[in-house]
């Protein structure tokens, strides 16, 4: 049997991460014995664990690669082995795939921080500088760091002040004390904010049909949001809201189809393909209010991800995956927290691309939903199963004040 020793540190004792990791070891068909064990002695210090794990040779490698994802790393690391790429878009063979976690690479004995941790992406080392890269981002000639030796990660970090949501990352529930959720949240987006770092919001259409386009603007224009991502049905019917009062032609007020109002989407799509751009259209005085138009007038950022299903689509729309994934990672440097509220290709695609650092808060009303940015790799995404239009009123109330939510 084969035997190598890996070593993990951090809050691995009360996040159960040293559990998880000593299971892993068994279910492969592995044996492991803790030769080394550090525990912190207060809640802020850390511990540290080395393991020797033995096993057969076809059991062990593909296990310390997978143990890597929780940020167990191999002991007396050699320097990576570079590979220059030798065709644009493909990778040398064998690759090391990257996590979300904070990464180190070794080259020429030093270790280099990964600039932008980002999962399922290659490790490109250029001119002394250590990034991650999509597979299409790769051209001939970069060195690609192939299998996991001269690379290690830190382990998913344990925020202290979010102990809070603990209950949440086991098992989200419809049962949640909702309020005390939606305090906490604030909280966070207070604390991201005093940081310094940009906040993050990423909408499905939902957030219209609820009736929370109006509270979510008003964050928009309150400075509370600095990018957003959605796709072209969410803007579409921000803007039939707006427009003719209607999402997906049911009345925003009533809540009662209006004749012929399945095509109004369709129609302000339209006029708004005639001004050229959302912004033109707002400059226009076509679109006098909504999400839309508070991150126009706001100068928020945002990026339109397109998809085979779009009606029209609006003129903003990036219909070319690819380049909408590369506009999305345009927009991720210091962002600190995430609310992905009532989408799920969306929040997939965004949580693909997050580090784990970021906070993130996945808000929709069925629970399957919130689950899946977890079980897709987003160690750090944490559910709240709620209506996501009362979710961004009282987010309002508790961000700009008792009452503020649903003035016009």
């Amino acid at each position: 049997m084969a035997t190598e020793t890996i070593e993990v540190s951090g809050h691995i004792v009360d996040s159960l991460l040293l559990a998880k990791i000593l299971d892993t070891i068994l279910d492969a068909g592995c044996d492991y014995e803790i030769t080394e064990f550090d525990i912190g002695k207060t809640s802020l210090d850390t511990s540290r664990a080395r393991i020797e794990v033995r096993g057969d040779d076809d059991l062990l490698g593909p296990l310390l690669d997978s143990l890597q994802i929780h940020g167990a790393n191999r002991v007396g690391q050699s320097d990576a082995r570079l590979v220059p790429a030798e065709r644009d878009g493909v990778l040398p063979l064998g690759f090391y795939s990257t996590t979300n976690l904070a990464t180190e690479v070794r080259v020429d004995g030093r270790w280099l921080t990964v600039e932008n941790p980002e999962m399922d992406c290659a490790l490109v080392v250029r001119d002394g500088h250590a990034r991650t890269a999509p597979m299409h981002r790769v051209v001939a000639g970069d060195a690609v760091a192939v299998g996991s030796d001269g690379v290690r990660v830190q382990a998913p970090a344990h925020a202290r002040d979010t102990q809070v949501f603990e209950f949440m990352a086991s098992e989200v529930s419809s049962e949640k004390p909702k309020a005390l959720l939606v305090a906490r949240v604030a909280d966070r987006l207070r604390a991201a904010r005093e940081r310094g770092g940009k906040i993050l919001v990423v909408c499905g259409p939902a957030v219209v049909h609820t009736g929370g386009a109006p509270d979510l603007s008003r964050l928009v224009s309150a400075g509370w949001i600095d990018v957003l991502f959605a796709g072209n049905g969410f803007a579409a019917h921000d803007i039939e809201a707006n427009v003719l009062g209607t999402s997906l032609g049911v009345s925003v007020l009533e809540g009662v189809p209006t004749e012929g109002g399945h095509a109004n989407h369709i129609r302000v799509i339209n006029e708004v393909r005639r001004h050229g751009s959302i912004a033109a259209a707002v400059d226009a005085g076509f679109v006098t209010g909504g999400v839309m138009h508070a991150c126009v007038k706001a100068g928020v950022p945002f990026v339109l991800a397109g998809s085979i299903r779009d009606d029209g689509p609006l003129p903003d729309v990036i219909s070319d995956t690819v380049a909408a994934a590369d506009a999305l990672r345009e927009h991720i440097p210091g962002v600190t927290a995430a609310l992905m509220l009532a989408s799920t290709l969306h929040a997939i695609a965004t949580g693909n691309c997050l580090p784990a650092g970021v906070e993130t808060f996945c808000v929709d009303i069925n629970q399957a939903v919130v689950t899946k940015l977890a079980d897709r790799g987003s160690h750090q995404a944490l559910g709240v199963v709620t209506d996501v239009g009362l979710f961004v009123r009282q987010l309002v109330d508790h961000l700009l004040g008792p009452g503020s939510a649903g003035d016009d």
